[in-house]
């Protein structure tokens, strides 16, 4: 397992996933699954290793529910990242199967992002203006929230490297003290 964690945490340090959609609306680029995906490939072969998306509906009532799996692997073992959407079922000019296709792709790029640490903070959906608000030329490393510290406490423990994390987060000196120490 430890081998698998250090191959995870290759790709979470050199991957970089462009975003090639634009919304003329809001005037932002944004990323989609197909660019993580895209992404992701050259590593497959240079690792040995696979990706595999899987979803299922968890619930139907108030809403359908669906999960989505971002399944990393060597094979033999496994590491696995979710997501839960909702669909909106009310989202006009939208057939049924578009509503949950829409969906299903939301859930695979968080899915994503979460197996391979890609920062929603810098994505368009989590920081998007509408246009409103000056461009910012660099970006501070987002502080880790109390979920993604967890997670990291976990992966730390199973052999991931801490220099992955300060490389996405900023860290306070406690919080990387006690990271360390793991």
């Amino acid at each position: 397992m430890k081998e698998l964690n250090n191959k995870l945490a290759q790709v979470q340090t050199k991957l970089k996933a462009k975003k090639s959609s634009y919304n003329s609306f809001g005037k932002y680029y944004f990323r989609k699954s197909e660019d993580i995906l895209e992404a992701i490939k050259p590593f497959l072969l240079e690792l040995d290793v696979s990706v595999v998306i899987k979803e299922q509906i968890i619930a139907t009532e108030p809403v359908p529910m669906l999960e989505s799996s971002a399944i990393f692997s060597d094979g033999e073992n496994q590491i696995t990242a979710t997501a839960v959407v909702g669909v909106d079922l009310t989202q006009k000019g939208m057939q049924t199967s578009q509503q949950f296709g829409a969906a299903s792709t939301y859930g695979k790029k968080y899915a994503l992002g979460n197996l391979l640490l890609i920062d929603d903070t810098e994505d368009a959906d989590a920081s998007n203006t509408h246009g409103k608000a000056a461009a910012v030329a660099a970006k501070p490393k987002p502080k880790i929230t109390v979920e993604q510290f967890n997670k990291a406490k976990d992966y730390l423990k199973n052999g991931g490297k801490l220099e992955a994390i300060k490389s996405k987060y900023a860290l306070t000196q406690t919080q990387a003290a006690t990271l360390a120490a793991l």
